[in-house]
C-alpha cells in the first residue's frame, strides 16, 4: 500500500488525473481488442487465438475499472 499526502485543493486534480490516465488506458485496450478481432475475420485466422487475446484484453479492461471504481469511491 501506498500512501502519498498531498493537499485538499490539489486531490481533486490528482484524481480526475489518474481517472483520465485509466480512461485513456480502457480505451486504448478496447481499441486493440477490436483491431486484432477485425483482423482475425478479415484474414479467417483460426478465431481461438483472436478469443484468447480477447480474454486477456478483458482482464486487463476489468483491472483497470477496479482500480477507477476504487479512484471514483474515494
Amino acid at each position: 500500500m501506498v500512501v502519498i499526502i498531498f493537499g485538499t485543493d490539489r486531490l481533486p486534480e490528482i484524481v480526475r488525473g489518474m481517472a483520465k490516465g485509466m480512461r485513456q488506458l480502457k480505451d486504448a485496450a478496447d481499441d486493440v481488442k477490436r483491431e486484432i478481432q477485425k483482423s482475425a475475420d478479415k484474414s479467417g485466422i483460426d478465431t481461438s487465438i483472436a478469443e484468447d487475446l480477447k480474454e486477456s484484453a478483458d482482464q486487463v479492461k476489468k483491472s483497470v475499472e477496479e482500480v477507477t471504481g476504487t479512484i471514483k469511491r474515494q
